[in-house]
């Protein structure tokens, strides 16, 4: 996990690279941590998903906990999740060394530090949440908060599925794959660089065809909202770099009822099954149209992106203490099953749906 001042987590070392000095000090790190937890490295251990180190889990737990406390402070004093609080939620969140992205990968890279929380179709086809979101279900709420809060009065009517964590990569050039509608991106971190470049007219091809004019849009302040299934890419930067990007998945008609209450109750506002996906947006046009056509009626435009300025500054009624107390109770509590997905899982959910008909 990138995080200055940690060592090195062993289970995501290179063979022949660990040292008993790395073994001894990662042993040490995690009965810390489980102290903070007042657990004991056995439980945690016992506790890990499927892929999770204990020292991922460790984390994640912190991580899943200083959320819990975040949210609570915000109901009490009536206030938005600020900035600082994402950011160092982002910071204590460990990320998984993700292979599966190839089409953001820089040239020579075989994984990324990025993980999805909410709505995800697997390469089985299934649509389901992820197992992150039902493990830690209060930073998927914290972070889909700090959106819900601050969306401009033009764009209320957005809705997601999904939430891209994103960690120090600078995405190539590329074209999400089957988004329905645009996507909210913003940036957290102390770095230089890292503007977003954006093709909003691209509606595909040889992306070396792209023309060399697009635009570019600052998110170290400001909010972006796009089209991910158009070209885009994150210019090199230096410093730490995290990103949260906000989108619905084509196939979100598919979730299953169990999962869309569960999201609800965490935050996601989920697109009607027959939303538009044009209602914020239009669609590109393509670089190779003939100039001159005007356009009957006024047009949305391709993109839209909000300065400091124009972001709502929402306000909340504090809550008391009592209502602080019966607000967390009634929030998701996470699952903490060692997989949620196997083989088995699933067939015993093809089962029970093919009996519902």
């Amino acid at each position: 996990a990138p995080r200055g001042g940690e060592p090195l987590d062993i289970s995501k070392g290179e063979d022949g690279k660990i040292t008993d000095v790395d073994r001894a000090i990662n042993t040490w790190y995690i009965r810390e941590l489980a102290k903070q937890l007042g657990m004991k490295p056995a439980e945690l251990s016992a506790s890990a998903g499927w892929g999770e180190s204990v020292h991922i889990r460790a984390l994640r737990l912190l991580a899943q906990r200083e959320a819990s406390e975040r949210l609570e402070a915000a109901d009490r004093e009536g206030r938005m999740i600020t900035d600082d609080e994402v950011l160092l939620t982002l910071k204590r969140w460990p990320f998984y060394r993700n292979p599966w992205r190839k089409n953001v990968m820089q040239p020579g890279k075989t994984w990324v530090f990025s993980d999805s929380l909410g709505l995800l179709r697997d390469r089985q086809g299934d649509v389901h949440l992820t197992a992150c979101s039902r493990r830690y279900p209060q930073v998927v709420e914290l972070f889909g908060r700090w959106l819900k809060d601050r969306l401009p009065d033009d764009a209320k009517g957005f809705t997601w599925t999904t939430i891209n964590v994103n960690c120090n990569y600078a995405a190539v050039t590329h074209r999400d794959n089957g988004n329905f509608g645009p996507s909210f991106i913003k940036a957290f971190g102390e770095f230089e660089g890292g503007a977003l470049d954006y093709w909003p007219d691209d509606t595909g091809g040889n992306l070396e065809d792209l023309p060399k004019s697009k635009q570019s849009f600052d998110l170290t302040e400001g909010l972006a909202l796009f089209n991910g299934n158009c070209a885009h890419g994150v210019q090199p930067f230096k410093g730490s770099r995290y990103s949260l990007v906000y989108f619905t998945l084509g196939c979100h008609p598919s979730i299953k009822h169990e999962d869309r209450e569960r999201m609800k109750s965490i935050g996601f506002p989920l697109p009607a099954t027959n939303e538009d996906p044009f209602k914020l947006l239009r669609p590109p046009k393509g670089y190779l149209k003939k100039a001159g056509a005007t356009p009957t009626k006024k047009e949305l435009p391709a993109y839209r992106c909000y300065e400091p300025a124009a972001i709502p500054n929402g306000r909340r009624k504090p809550k008391s203490a009592a209502e602080v107390k019966k607000i967390a109770k009634a929030r998701l509590q996470p699952e903490n099953a060692r997989s949620f997905y196997n083989t088995e899982q699933r067939r015993a959910q093809r089962e029970e749906d093919n009996m519902e008909f």
